[in-house]
Formats: C-alpha cells, structure tokens, sequence
C-alpha cells in the first residue's frame, strides 16, 4: 500500500490571517472615511443646518401663502386682495402703474 505525503506549503497558514486583515482594514477605512463614517459627521451636521434653515423659510413662506387663501376664502373677500389676485391671473396692469415681478 501506498501513502503520498503532501508537504505543507509555508504560505497556506497565512491565508486566513491575511484576508482577515484585508477585510478588517477595508471596513476600518471606510468606517473611517467613507460616506456615513466619522470623518464626514461635520459635513452632515452642516447640512442639517442648511436644511433646518431652508425649512424656517419654507415653513414662513408656506404661513403667508395660508394667510392670504384665508382672506380669499372668508366669504368676503377684500377689495384689495381681489384686485391682486386678479391683475396677477389676468395679467393686466393700468398705464399709471408700475408692476414688479417676484
């Protein structure tokens, strides 16, 4: 009967130990640096500022919108805010007048 005895390769031990290093130090970085990791938690915290503000303003913006449907929707309905509403839809404007655009 015949054995065949395999010699071990001094590399193969390190296998292992080496694609658990690649793997660990691949998660490290971008845990690190990547798109959610620490190194970007200020440009984060930056844009919930910006957006926070953006909010302030469209939330503003949205209070005087609701404000002047209400004068509109009142049942009666101003002299004033009835001719605003109507020049802007119908897009005319007396030759006195001066007209800005927003």
């Amino acid at each position: 009967m015949r054995t065949q005895f395999r010699k071990k390769r001094y590399w193969s031990r390190w296998v292992v130990p080496a694609l658990s290093v690649a793997c660990f130090t691949y998660f490290g970085f971008h845990s690190w640096s990547g798109a959610y990791g620490l190194d970007s938690a200020e440009a984060l915290e930056i844009r919930r500022v910006e957006l926070s503000e953006r909010l302030a303003t469209l939330t503003e913006r949205r209070q005087h919108l609701e404000r002047m449907v209400m004068l509109l929707s009142d049942g009666a309905v101003e002299a004033d805010m009835l001719d605003e509403r109507a020049r802007a839809l119908l897009n005319v404007a007396r030759e006195d007048e001066v007209v800005y655009f927003r």
